[in-house]
């Protein structure tokens, strides 16, 4: 059951005060006290509703107006259906501490049908990141039998005129809501076929010219032997490439840009099966970078006449890394599209096989302006930055910064790490052109050579790999994330790209 919240704004003096059953309250730490903010808007509800909110909060002197803090008041005023007052912490009002309030205040009233005036947002830079946290703290997904009870999302109306921040927002949470759906199907659903299908469904759904889908399989995809090596694993149905092009007309001299994302429906490890066990529970999530492109290039098309200029190009490398007779065996060299060779050592890394193939394909018929790849591809980015942050590996330092600022306005954070050229060394093989894991150095930094091995397959291209292994997971259910795949990199994107 997806209970989208429905979020809309207007001016305190057009608002009907009594269709509302609940008021959220900015408070904030001034010099010497806890204060209430907004002064005009909770000025005319006060009036409304006859009620002393700073009265009211002195009943609560450990008030601290830390961000996200939130206290609830059962409130009953004459005549109205007013029945709670949620005192909620902005901290320094900015749009951080806004999307820290914004998700305290939905997770309080999640699935509950509420009607709540929110009059915590007073900023336009703030309205956009606090109404997308909001609707992702909403998120949910579930096959459970439906409760007894239905539930129904709750509705909010921001005070002021923030239409323009908010349909950005809904852009960036459908996105977002999106890539999570795909991620949170569980693989005895999710298969590279399913992913395909989904993508065509999506592409359909959005009714656009400049849309368009093709998916490779079968002898299509002869010459990805990384595809292939990773996807024969599960023969049935076998690995699909989607190529999802935004290409409206007359943009042919627009900057052209490729996102490639790892899509591995679901990742045993392979022969060299995940140990321990219990790692392999959340694999239904490793295509987590392909369900963020789909969802980036959906929501461009979706701008229509708002979109940047710019053609964009999303290549979903969909497989299933199983454990069966036809799995590729470590020690096997296989050829990548474009003819580069590489000694398998380790079939749980099977991640940069299928990117190295999306990768080369880009560089080599599509002549892309930027190539950006995006994939859970190792654990070492999670232990070097944990899971606010992905790793970003890219040579151009300008570029960089522009996805760092991009991600600090999104809330999608990455920290530009190096590429180190004397570890090259650990990728050389005595029977291919490569070894594809650099372990026999022990130079301690998978995913810096893990990148160093994309990086190859790149060529001369504006390239960023985004290692998205730690963000794109969430242990539990807290903040805008709910426990299992984020939809990580969706905001990233969709920031970035209108930026240009």
């Amino acid at each position: 059951m997806k209970l989208l919240p429905d979020i809309d704004c207007s001016l305190i003096s057009d608002i009907d005060l009594s269709k509302y059953d609940s008021v959220a309250v900015p408070i904030f730490k001034s010099d010497s006290s806890v204060e209430i903010g907004n002064p005009k808007a909770i000025k005319t509800i006060e009036k409304h509703f006859k009620i002393n909110l700073a009265n009211l909060l002195s009943n609560w002197p450990d008030a601290t107006g830390k961000a996200g803090e939130l206290i609830e008041v059962p409130i009953s005023a004459p005549g109205a259906k007013l029945s709670r007052i949620y005192f909620v912490g902005i901290g320094e009002n900015n749009p951080e501490d806004l999307r820290k309030a914004g998700t305290a205040l939905s997770r309080k009233v999640k699935n509950s049908g509420s009607s709540i005036l929110n009059t915590l947002v007073t900023d336009k830079r703030c309205a956009r990141s606090h109404a997308v946290a909001i609707v992702l703290a909403s998120y949910s997904w579930s096959q459970k039998s439906p409760p007894s009870k239905a539930l129904k999302a709750a509705s909010f109306t921001l005070v002021g005129k923030f239409e323009n921040e908010l349909s950005e927002a809904q852009l960036f949470a459908e996105g977002v809501w999106l890539a999570r759906d795909l991620i949170h199907t569980p693989s005895n659903i999710k298969n590279p076929l399913w992913i395909a299908e989904q993508a065509k469904a999506q592409v359909n759904k959005v009714k656009s010219s400049a849309l368009k889908i093709e998916v490779k399989s079968g002898s299509g995809l002869a010459k990805f032997g990384g595809l292939l090596a990773v996807g024969n694993s599960a023969p049935k149905p076998g690995p699909r490439l989607v190529q999802v092009s935004y290409e409206p007309r007359g943009s042919k001299d627009w900057p052209h840009i490729v996102l490639v994302g790892k899509g591995i429906t679901f990742d045993t490890g392979g022969v060299s099966l995940k140990r321990p066990y219990e790692h392999m529970v959340g694999m239904k999530s490793d295509m987590s970078g392909a369900a963020a492109v789909l969802a980036t290039v959906i929501a461009i098309a979706k701008l229509g006449i708002n979109a940047p200029k710019v053609r964009v190009t999303g290549i979903l490398m969909c497989a299933e890394n199983a454990l069966s007779s036809t799995s590729q065996r470590p020690s096997d060299v296989i050829k990548h599209y474009g003819g580069t060779t590489v000694e398998v050592i380790d079939t749980d890394a099977e991640g940069r096989l299928v990117l190295a193939d999306g990768l080369a394909y880009a560089d080599a018929e599509l002549k892309p302006d930027y190539l950006i790849d995006i994939a859970t591809l190792t654990g070492s980015a999670t232990l070097g930055l944990g899971r606010q942050y992905a790793a970003m590996y890219t040579r151009d330092v300008s570029l960089a910064q522009e996805l760092y600022d991009a991600g600090q306005s999104s809330g999608e954070r990455v920290w530009h790490m190096p590429l180190i050229d004397d570890y090259k060394v650990a990728l050389a093989s005595e029977v291919a052109d490569f070894n594809h894991t650099a372990e026999q150095e022990d130079f301690s930094g998978g995913s810096i050579t893990a990148a160093l091995f994309l990086e190859h397959f790149a060529g001369d291209r504006k390239w960023v790999h985004l290692d998205i292994a730690g963000p794109a997971r969430s242990e539990n259910d807290s903040g805008e994330n709910p426990k299992g795949g984020t939809g990580f990199g969706v905001r990233l994107l969709i920031e970035w790209l209108t930026s240009l």
